[in-house]
């Protein structure tokens, strides 16, 4: 080999290495509180910044409905293997569980939702979804994005790891339920704690924003079919008439939370679906309708289920009707409120301090949306937070939800970083405390 072919080698080998070898050892070598700090200016790196903007389009482009996530899933793990990451799959149909670390204990855990929504994109730009009746309108593309984000932060440290981070990559949480199925599926049997991230719209960029306790709703679906007799709607008399019973109910069912909940224990119920008839002088035969309760304490939800089933089928009785009511239409599980973890919570509030400032740090108020995220954090201590994306120079953001749904692709770095910074950070806060502990039990012998 010529000179000039060795000078070109050892350039190149000069240049690729250091990547890698250069970010070994560094978490060692700074304080606890510039972790963050240093996650974020490597997170907002152009290479890893387009990384995650590229893995984002290309699931925004094919979105995938709950437990149909095989694409998705797919894309996944060729990064991960990319990354030399190991991990499991399936598990709970299309999940992937990946880890990070020394694989030893304590085991730290962060989640990204995978699934779309039944929505038809009605957003023009180059990526918008290319199937018909699918979109992601709520950022689960922008959460695989940043936690393969953070894979990649973690794995170029993972020499500084003080245990082990679970990356849960989860089905189904659109109303599927998939994040109950993780847990059945003992993704968690090891792990200590768990931290997941939502990018609404109402946060401004380089904000976040969550509470201690109650954060998010339970939620659960009803659908009730009222029977009555049909008839011609000239001569009444000859039916009866299920649409009055229907009526008469739906009315009945707002008094449960204006008359019998506990005005300080926030609770909801919303009929959204009315079907029956189909001509403009029939009385039909039957009515069905149906809607969503919520509440923010186990017992509350609880007695609001009973509670709608005893009004629905009472009520109708009195309009000489019979009623059948269900609370698992399609299948749809009731979801536990999602209630943060104190000291998880606590925990979150330093890390996001040490990354964004202390002004940046917002307290959120609990809100009637539900996420399955709330089977993790039932199952162990979790911590469910809000990483805001608003820019006001870019015009307004339209809701979770909507066809018109635009994600702000400057929240990946943030999110990316705020997931390696608060496993990292607990890692090695739980190791110190362990430490400590033992070195307290030798002295007392």
């Amino acid at each position: 080999m010529g000179f000039s072919k060795w000078v070109s080698l050892v350039i190149a080998l000069h240049l690729f290495i250091p990547e890698f070898s250069n970010s070994e050892g560094v978490l060692s070598q700074i304080e606890g509180g510039q972790i963050p700090v240093y996650f974020l200016d490597y997170a907002k790196k152009p290479e890893l910044v387009d990384y995650m903007v590229s893995i984002r389009r290309k699931i925004h482009e094919n979105p995938e409905l709950g437990f149909e996530e095989f694409e998705t899933s797919k894309l996944i793990r060729a990064e991960l293997d990319h990354l030399g990451i190991h991990y499991k799959y399936p598990v709970a149909v299309t999940g992937v569980v990946g880890y990070i670390g020394n694989g030893g204990p304590p085991f730290v855990a962060i989640r990204a939702d995978m699934d779309a929504l039944a929505i038809e994109e009605a957003l023009e730009w180059e990526h918008k979804s290319k199937v018909h009746g699918k979109m992601h309108a709520c950022g689960h593309d922008a959460h695989v994005a940043m936690l393969l984000g953070a894979a990649k932060l973690l794995q170029e440290h993972r020499h500084d790891l003080k245990g082990t981070v679970v990356l849960i990559f989860q089905p189904a949480e659109e109303g599927g339920g998939g994040a109950r199925k993780m847990v059945e599926a003992g993704v968690l049997d090891k792990v200590d704690a768990i931290f997941g991230i939502h990018v609404p719209a109402r946060y401004h960029i380089g904000t976040v924003a969550s509470r201690y306790g109650s954060l998010l709703a339970g939620k659960g679906f009803f659908e009730a079919v009222i029977n009555g007799k049909g008839g011609h709607a000239a001569i009444p008399q000859h039916t009866i008439d299920p649409i009055l019973a229907a009526s008469n109910v739906i009315i009945s069912l707002q008094h449960l939370v204006s008359r019998e909940a506990d005005p300080l224990d926030s609770q909801l119920v919303t009929v959204a679906k009315f079907e029956g008839g189909g001509t403009f002088n029939v009385i039909p035969d039957s009515v069905a309708i149906g809607g969503t309760f919520r509440a923010f304490s186990k017992e509350g939800f609880v007695l609001l289920k009973q509670r709608i089933e005893e009004v629905v089928v009472k009520q109708a009785g009195v309009q000489r009707c019979n009623a059948t009511v269900s609370f698992h239409p399609n299948g749809s599980p009731f979801y536990p409120p999602t209630v943060n973890d104190r000291g998880l919570h606590e925990h979150f509030l330093d890390v996001a301090a040490d990354m964004l400032g202390t002004q940046n740090v917002k307290e959120a108020q609990p809100v009637m949306g539900a996420e399955d995220f709330s089977f993790l954090a039932e199952a162990i201590p979790g911590h469910f937070c809000f990483l805001g994306m608003k820019n006001e120079t870019q015009g307004p953001l339209a809701s979770s939800h909507s066809p018109f749904y635009k994600l702000n692709e400057e929240v990946l770095p943030y999110g990316a970083a705020l997931h390696a910074s608060l496993a990292t950070r607990y890692l090695l806060k739980s190791k110190l405390e362990s430490k400590s502990t033992s070195q307290a039990f030798h002295e007392e012998l």
